[in-house]
């Protein structure tokens, strides 16, 4: 089976209902593809995390 690793900064310039449907998108592929497996880690790093904190994700944020 094919994993496909997708992270997801719902807010990131893209209002996080398209994210959020476009990740509905996926996840119906993937369940029609027997042979596809899908892992959608979410961030929190979007425009309101950039107004709060100042940067677009914490330093340690990509070995996240």
């Amino acid at each position: 089976m094919r994993e496909h690793a997708i992270a997801a900064i719902p807010a990131d310039g893209i209002g996080p209902e398209v994210i959020s449907a476009r990740l509905e998108v996926l996840q119906d592929i993937s369940i029609k593809d027997v042979g596809m497996q899908l892992k959608v880690e979410n961030f929190p790093w979007g425009s309101g995390y950039y107004k709060k904190h100042g940067v677009m994700m914490p330093e340690n944020g990509l070995a996240l």
